[in-house]
C-alpha cells in the first residue's frame, strides 16, 4: 500500500524583527535566511519527487520583498532570487495565512477578513498567482467559525491539529481520523480539513532520521484500508535542526534528501501535494473540530495558555477587542453618514486599522511582558489616528 506524505513548513517573523536583529544579533538573521535559502538549493534535482507546502506570514513576506532589506543582506542571501525560486510550483505549494500572524480565535471576528485579505493581496503579487488552495491558520489556531470566511476567500482545505478532531457522524477508527482528509461544516458552508499528525510533527521539528520515520509511518498506517495521507507540520526556520548549516546535521540533508532517495527506490512512502491527494483519493466523512492551537514547548494548545496565561496577556487582548470595537463603530458611522471631509476620515481610519491589525501579532502575546508592550504601542497609535479620523465628520 502506498502511503502519501505531505510536508508542511511554517515561516514567520514579527514586524521589523529581521531589521531589528540585524542591529542586535546579525548572526541570527543569517541563520534564518540560510534556513530559507537552503530549502530550494537542497531540492535541486529532486523536482520529480519533492513536495513542500509553505506558509509565509505577511510580515515576513513584507521584509523579504523590501528593497531596503534586500540591500542590507546582500552578500548573505540574494533574497530576490530566493523569492523567485519559491515560485517553483513543481516543488512548492504556498498556503494562505493571516498577514500579521494573529491567533485568529483570540482576536475580534470583525478583523479576520482583513487579516486574510491583506495577506492574499501581497502573496498574489509576489507569487504571481490568483488562488491558494490551502489555508494555514497562524499557530494552527482554528475555530469552525472560520469556515464560511475561508470558503468565501476560495480556500479548498484548512490544516488542523489531529488532537481536536472527532467524528460528526458515527465512529471513525484512530488511523482513519488522522490519516485522511475530512469535511467540516459551519453556518451552511463546508471545507476540507487536513489533520496534522502531532507526534510525527514534533519529531520533524526536533530531529529524526529517515529509517525511523519510515518505520513509524508504516506502523501507524498498517491498519488503514485506504491509501493514507500523513501530514507533518512544523516551523521551518526555528531550532538547530533547521538552522544548522552543517549538511550532516540539518533537516534537508540529513533527513529529507535520504527520504526522497528512498521514495524513489521503494515507492512505499511518497511525497505529495495535498491538492493532488484530494483530487485522486477524495475525502472521508464529516468531523467536528474543537477550537484550539498547536502545541508549543510544554503547552498543549487547547486553552491558548501560551497567549492568554498572564494578566498582562489578558489585559492586552481585552484592549485589542476594545479598540477594534471603536474602529469598527467609527467605520459604520462613516458609511451611514455624509462626512464633511471623507478623504481625511478614510486616511486616518486606515492608519488606525493597520496599527490594530499589527497589534494582533501572535508574538506580541507569546514572548513575555517586553513584547506585550508592542501591543499597547500600536494600540496607542491606533487611538491617536482614530481621534484624527473623527475630525473628518
Amino acid at each position: 500500500m502506498t502511503v502519501h506524505h505531505a510536508l508542511v513548513l511554517n515561516f514567520h517573523q514579527p514586524p521589523h524583527n529581521l531589521d531589528d536583529l540585524l542591529e542586535t544579533n546579525p548572526w541570527e538573521v543569517k541563520e534564518i535566511l540560510f534556513a530559507m535559502d537552503r530549502m530550494p538549493r537542497a531540492l535541486w534535482g529532486y523536482e520529480d519527487i519533492a513536495r513542500v507546502h509553505m506558509s509565509l506570514s505577511g510580515t515576513l513576506l513584507e521584509s523579504l520583498a523590501s528593497p531596503e532589506f534586500q540591500e542590507k543582506v546582500y552578500g548573505v542571501v540574494k533574497v530576490g532570487d530566493l523569492l523567485w525560486q519559491l515560485q517553483n510550483k513543481r516543488l512548492f505549494n504556498v498556503l494562505g495565512t493571516g498577514y500579521y500572524h494573529p491567533v485568529l480565535p483570540l482576536i475580534p471576528k470583525e478583523d479576520w477578513s482583513e487579516q486574510l485579505a491583506r495577506w492574499k493581496g501581497l502573496a498574489q503579487h509576489l507569487f504571481w498567482r490568483e488562488d491558494f488552495g490551502g489555508f494555514w491558520p497562524p499557530e494552527m489556531g482554528f475555530t469552525m467559525e472560520l469556515i464560511p470566511l475561508l470558503k468565501r476567500l476560495g480556500y479548498r482545505y484548512v490544516l488542523v491539529d489531529d488532537v481536536y478532531l472527532e467524528a460528526a457522524e458515527g465512529e471513525m477508527s484512530w488511523p482513519e481520523l488522522r490519516y485522511r482528509p475530512h469535511i467540516a461544516e459551519y453556518g451552511g458552508e463546508e471545507i476540507i480539513v487536513i489533520p496534522r499528525e502531532r507526534e510525527l510533527s514534533n519529531a520533524q521539528l526536533s530531529g529524526m532520521d529517515p529509517e525511523w520515520f519510515d518505520h513509524e509511518v508504516k506502523e501507524r498506517t498498517k491498519f488503514c484500508d485506504f491509501e493514507p495521507l500523513v501530514t507533518t507540520c512544523s516551523d521551518g526556520d526555528n531550532g538547530g535542526w533547521f538552522r544548522n548549516y552543517t549538511p550532516e546535521a540539518n533537516f534537508w540533508h540529513a533527513f529529507y534528501q535520504p527520504f526522497l532517495n528512498r521514495a524513489r527506490l521503494e515507492g512505499q512512502i511518497v511525497p505529495t501535494f495535498i491538492d493532488d491527494y484530494i483530487s485522486k483519493h477524495g475525502v472521508g466523512g464529516k468531523v467536528k473540530v474543537k477550537t484550539g492551537a498547536w502545541n508549543t514547548e510544554m503547552h498543549y494548545g487547547d486553552d491558548f495558555t501560551q497567549w492568554t496565561g498572564t494578566q498582562e496577556q489578558k489585559d492586552a487582548l481585552a484592549r485589542i477587542h476594545e479598540i477594534s470595537s471603536a474602529i469598527h463603530f467609527v467605520k459604520s458611522e462613516a458609511e451611514a453618514s455624509s462626512p464633511r471631509n471623507p478623504e481625511h476620515l478614510d486616511y486616518h481610519l486606515n492608519e488606525a486599522y493597520w496599527h490594530l491589525l499589527r497589534a494582533e501579532t501572535s508574538c506580541n502575546l507569546y514572548w513575555g511582558n517586553s513584547w506585550t508592550q508592542k501591543v499597547h504601542d500600536d494600540l496607542n497609535a491606533a487611538c491617536a489616528e482614530l481621534d484624527n479620523a473623527r475630525r473628518g465628520f
